[in-house]
C-alpha cells in the first residue's frame, strides 16, 4: 500500500470564517493536513516550534505582528519552513516586501481553490509561485526600472511624530484611530500623512506600509 506524504500546514489568518473555509479545503486534500491556526503573526510564530508545520499559509494584514514581519521572523527561526502568502494586497510594494522577507509564494484571496492547491504544491516542491496578476506586476516593476513610488528620501528626514504616524498607518489604523491614539486632531494626522507622502515621494497607504516595513520602522 502506498502511503501518501501529508504536508503539515499552519493557517495564519485573522478572519475566522476564512480560516474555516481554508481548513475545510485543505483537509479535503489527501496530501495536506492542517495542524493549527493563528489569528496573528506572533501567535503563528509561537506555534511553529510546537506544531512543526511544513508550510505556513500567511495573511499580511493581521493585528499585532503583521504578516511581513512574521514571514521574516519565521524564516530567521525556522528556515526549513515554507511560507505561502495569501492576501488581498495586489500592489507591487506588498509583493516586493513579502518576497524580500522570504515568502515562497504570493497568492491573491480572489484566487480559485484549485489555484491555491497548485500554489501550495509548487511551494512544497521547492518552487516559487506567484498568482498571474502578481507576476505581471513584478515583471512590470523590473522592466520599469523598479517601483515608481520608490522613496527618494531616507527615513532620517522624518520627525519623531511623522515616524509615529507612519508606523500606525502601516499597522492599518485610519486617521480617526491615529488621532485618538496619539491624542491629536484628525487634521493634524492628515497634515503628517501629507508630509510623509511628500518627503518620501509615496502616494498611498500601501506604499507607506511597504516603506515602513522595509526600513525597519515597525518596531517600537
Amino acid at each position: 500500500m502506498n502511503i501518501v506524504k501529508r504536508w503539515r500546514v499552519l493557517i495564519a489568518e485573522d478572519h475566522a470564517i476564512l480560516r474555516d473555509g481554508l481548513r475545510a479545503l485543505l483537509t479535503a486534500s489527501a496530501d495536506l493536513e492542517v495542524v493549527g491556526e493563528a489569528d496573528n503573526g506572533r501567535e503563528a510564530i509561537s506555534q511553529i516550534g510546537t506544531l512543526k508545520p511544513d508550510l505556513v499559509l500567511m495573511d499580511l494584514t493581521m493585528p499585532g505582528t503583521n504578516g511581513i514581519d512574521a514571514i521574516r521572523e519565521v524564516k530567521r527561526r525556522y528556515p526549513a519552513v515554507k511560507v505561502l502568502t495569501l492576501t488581498v494586497h495586489k500592489t507591487e510594494e506588498y509583493i516586493r516586501a513579502a518576497l524580500q522577507a522570504g515568502t515562497s509564494g504570493y497568492v491573491l484571496k480572489e484566487a480559485t481553490h484549485a489555484e491555491l492547491l497548485i500554489a501550495i504544491r509548487s511551494v512544497m516542491a521547492g518552487k516559487t509561485y506567484l498568482s498571474p496578476g502578481v507576476s505581471e506586476r513584478v515583471i512590470s516593476g523590473y522592466l520599469g526600472g523598479g517601483p515608481e513610488n520608490e522613496a527618494a528620501t531616507s527615513s532620517e528626514s522624518l520627525t519623531q511624530r511623522e515616524r509615529e504616524v507612519l508606523k500606525l498607518v502601516a499597522e492599518g489604523m485610519q486617521n480617526k484611530q491615529i488621532a485618538s491614539y496619539l491624542s491629536i486632531s484628525i487634521k493634524t494626522v492628515e497634515k503628517h500623512r501629507a508630509n510623509l507622502m511628500k518627503k518620501l515621494n509615496l502616494h498611498n497607504a500601501s506604499a507607506l506600509t511597504s516603506y515602513a516595513i522595509e526600513n525597519g520602522l515597525m518596531t517600537p
